[in-house]
C-alpha cells in the first residue's frame, strides 16, 4: 500500500529543501528572496502533482527559472529609481501656495527616501500599486512573481514605508538605513 500523497509531498519536502534552498540562494544573493522562490517553486510542483515524472528535476528547473526572473526584474527595479514622482502623479498642484508647494515638495521627497529604501522587488511592487493602481493579478504577472509575493510586498512596502516617514518626522533623522 503506497502512502498517501500529503506524506509523500512532505517527505520530498524534507529531503530536497535544504539543497535547494543552497542552490537558489546562490543564484539571488538573498535569503528573503530564496526563500519566497523555493516556497513558490514546490507550490508549483505539487500544483503538477503526478503529471511530474521526475519532481525533483522539476523543482529545481522551476526554482532557476524563478531566480531568474527576479534577478532580472531586480536589475530593472535597480535601473529605474524613483525619481521623478510628478511623473508617478505625485504634485502639490496649480494654485497652491508657495509655503504650501514646498512643504509638499518636502513631504514628496520624504516619500521618494522612504520608496527607495524598499528592497528593489519590493519597491518595484508598491510602486505599481499606489501609484498605477495595478492590481494584484497585474503586478505579479509584470513582475513574474505570484499574487500572494505581491501582497507580502506591498504590505511590507506600507509597513516600512510608514515606520520610516514616523522615524522621519518623530526624530529629525537623517540617518540612512532600513526603518
Amino acid at each position: 500500500m503506497s502512502k498517501p500523497a500529503h506524506v509523500r509531498f512532505s517527505t520530498f519536502v524534507a529531503e530536497t529543501r535544504q539543497g535547494l534552498l543552497r542552490y537558489v540562494r546562490r543564484m539571488t544573493r538573498s535569503n528573503e528572496s530564496a526563500e519566497d522562490i523555493v516556497q513558490e517553486a514546490y507550490a508549483r510542483t505539487l500544483e503538477q502533482g503526478d503529471a511530474v515524472r521526475t519532481p525533483k528535476a522539476f523543482l529545481f528547473v522551476t526554482a532557476r527559472n524563478l531566480a531568474w526572473n527576479a534577478r532580472r526584474h531586480q536589475r530593472v527595479a535597480e535601473t529605474d529609481p524613483v525619481d521623478d514622482l510628478d511623473a508617478l502623479g505625485v504634485s502639490h498642484g496649480d494654485g497652491a501656495s508657495t509655503e504650501d508647494g514646498l512643504v509638499a515638495d518636502e513631504a514628496a521627497l520624504l516619500l521618494r527616501d522612504a520608496i527607495e529604501h524598499l528592497p528593489p522587488q519590493c519597491r518595484a511592487a508598491f510602486t505599481l500599486k499606489v501609484f498605477n493602481a495595478c492590481s494584484y493579478k497585474e503586478i505579479a504577472d509584470r513582475l513574474g512573481i505570484s499574487t500572494k509575493t505581491v501582497e507580502k510586498h506591498i504590505s511590507r512596502g506600507l509597513r516600512d514605508t510608514h515606520a520610516f516617514l514616523r522615524r522621519r518626522y518623530r526624530d529629525g533623522s537623517t540617518a540612512e538605513g532600513p526603518p
